[in-house]
């Protein structure tokens, strides 16, 4: 573990007022993963500003064999490439557009494929942000001799000197806190990460974006997943895999295994889910479980779909290497929800299980159990 990297020396702050502490160590260059949206492209600006060595890079991800070439997708588009490349011209520094579209048909599309079709439900942010920005960027960085590899996420990051490790917080804008998606880096990635945008609120960095006159300033924000722009999982997952098992018929039980309809496809289906059932009953009913070995979809009322516990794996520990025993935090089971008061216990070299002070609506398996202390994220792991 490398010591408290040394305070950067010549370079204006970054927002906050500080500097960000990791500048001397690497050398003062920088990665920019920019999307062609505002927030890459204010942080590119804010680096720049810093007198940091700025090189922006786009990743390509998919073209029209994933998303049809008329569909409006939210990202990684031809526009949003030269948008990105504008942005980059107008604050003189050099730009690069990679070619990722094989790794992430592979760590992403297909994992997410994979996950719908075995009846869990995952989260393919995390996993672009794991497989492509925070491994295949970082190769990448190191390939070029760079220092750092910056993004725009709302997040930040600090050197706990007591523990000696590199600490994931929460953003100063809680309302635009993108911590949760990145409980998966590990120290030697925080320890080349830089996150500009960690102390700003959206509307002050879309102002930044207006006064400097990026095209950017009032592009929209990015609602579904990059490559479902439309929304529709299901047939997407059929037109890339084919429609087997879990687009079939099954029926739908209560959780005493009384039949009460039919399902259409457990693919249609996600835990937790109220809308679109299609059962009638005296109070409203949830989804509770996929079984996808009977081909059945499990329901019950709010009160019956109430979970104490969750256990999950594949961990990442952020702020500790290991939990050494129960440990009182806050976790969040899906991307919007609030935190809410639990208890952690490892229960295994890669298991984790959380149990929650009240019980809380049953947590979707793939989706991501992540942990905090106050602003600070412990680690997290996928729920199983």
């Amino acid at each position: 573990m490398e010591n408290a990297p040394a305070k950067a020396q010549g370079r204006a702050p970054l927002p906050g007022g500080a500097f960000d502490d990791a500048a001397a160590g690497a050398g003062p260059t920088v990665m920019m993963a920019m999307s062609g949206g505002v927030d890459s492209s204010v942080a590119a600006l804010l680096l720049s500003e810093a007198g940091y060595g700025v090189t922006g890079a786009t990743m390509k991800l998919f073209g029209a064999d994933v998303v049809a070439p008329d569909c409006d997708s939210s990202c990684c588009s031809a526009d949003d490439v030269e948008d990105a490349r504008a942005v980059c011209r107008r604050l003189g520094v050099p730009h690069y557009t990679f070619n990722f579209g094989e790794l992430f048909g592979e760590a992403v599309i297909d994992r997410f494929c994979g996950a719908y079709l075995g009846g869990t439900t995952p989260n393919p942010c995390i996993d672009c942000n794991r497989f492509l920005k925070f491994d295949a960027l970082q190769r990448r960085r190191r390939e070029l001799g760079l220092g750092f590899v910056a993004t725009g996420h709302y997040a930040r990051r600090a050197w706990d000197a007591r523990t000696g490790r590199w600490r994931l917080l929460r953003a100063r804008d809680a309302a635009k806190d993108q911590s949760y998606v990145l409980y998966h880096l590990t120290q030697d990635a925080l320890a080349h990460m830089l996150f500009p945008l960690g102390e700003l609120t959206k509307p002050e960095v879309r102002e930044l974006a207006r006064a400097h006159g990026f095209a950017t300033a009032e592009k929209p924000e990015s609602q579904d997943i990059c490559f479902v722009p439309d929304g529709d999982y299901a047939a997407f997952i059929g037109r890339r895999c084919g429609c087997g098992a879990a687009f079939e018929p099954g029926e739908i039980v209560n959780r005493a295994g009384t039949v009460l309809g039919e399902h259409k496809g457990l693919i249609h289906y996600t835990v937790g889910q109220r809308k679109g059932i299609g059962v009638a009953a005296p109070e409203p009913l949830y989804v509770f479980a996929k079984d996808a070995a009977a081909n059945r979809l499990v329901v019950g009322t709010a009160a019956e779909v109430q979970v104490r516990e969750v256990t999950a794996r594949d961990v990442n520990l952020i702020a500790v290497e290991r939990i050494e025993a129960p440990r009182a935090v806050t976790a969040k089971t899906h991307y919007r929800q609030r935190s809410v008061a639990a208890t952690v216990e490892q229960t295994g070299d890669d298991e984790l299980r959380v149990v929650f002070d009240e019980p809380q609506r049953a947590a979707a398996p793939g989706q991501a159990a992540v942990l905090y202390d106050g602003d600070v994220v412990v680690g997290g792991g996928t729920i199983c």
